[in-house]
């Protein structure tokens, strides 16, 4: 019994620790989202775009982390590559613009809305453009554009059967549905920020072969 008691001890630790730590990380993620709220309304409200929308690609970007990095540039909330950043700056005549400043909140998000606002307008005559300027936000213009011409409706459901990048397909239906959460008035529970890492996990794997 006594010899027992230690490896009951070491497998309660096993499946304690990774439960903490997830209910750790998902409190962080609350109050960062609650911090930034309302840098993210004014965003949102500039740009025309639904308050829950760029919440939730924030959410899905950088966990709400100002200072995160992507593996090609990107930089901040909402993960605006330094390219982006410079052609908001000169679509808002903003000369004194530097890359480093996409690591300040309100500017990440005041180029990253301007970069997803355009990207819906140019989808607009979609039943959901949504969809359509997430495709762009995520692989870009090219890829967006290639799987629209087998798609010449503009559903986003034949769209999304058209698109050849898993990665993308899931970054999409992960935002719409954190979307719906914020919209809904709801705080996600622990399990959808673990679903994050994994995904986030998987996405770093597939672009590493």
């Amino acid at each position: 019994m006594l010899l027992a008691r230690p490896r009951i001890l070491a497998a309660l630790a096993v499946i304690v620790t990774p439960l903490a730590m997830i209910a750790f990380s998902w409190i962080g993620e609350i109050h960062r989202s609650t911090e930034l709220g309302p840098l993210i309304a004014e965003a949102a409200a500039r740009h025309q775009l639904p308050v829950s929308l760029v919440r939730a690609v924030v959410w899905r970007e950088s966990d709400f982390e100002v200072r995160a990095t992507g593996t090609s540039g990107e930089r901040g909330l909402m993960q605006v590559t330094p390219g982006a950043g410079q052609d908001w700056a000169q679509a808002n005549r903003i000369r004194s613009f530097h890359e480093t400043d996409l690591f300040d909140p309100r500017t990440n998000l005041a180029a990253g809305s301007w970069y997803l606002s355009r990207a819906m307008k140019r989808w607009s005559n979609a039943d959901r453009p949504e969809v359509f300027a997430l495709a762009e936000y995520n692989a870009g213009i090219t890829h967006a554009r290639r799987w629209a011409r087998d798609n010449p409706t503009l559903r986003a459901e034949d769209f999304l059967l058209a698109m050849d990048f898993p990665t993308t397909k899931s970054y999409i239906r992960s935002i719409l549905h954190r979307a719906d959460l914020y919209a809904s008035g709801k705080n996600p529970n622990p399990l959808e920020s673990a679903k994050r890492k994994l995904a986030m996990q998987k996405e770093r794997w597939i672009k590493k072969q």
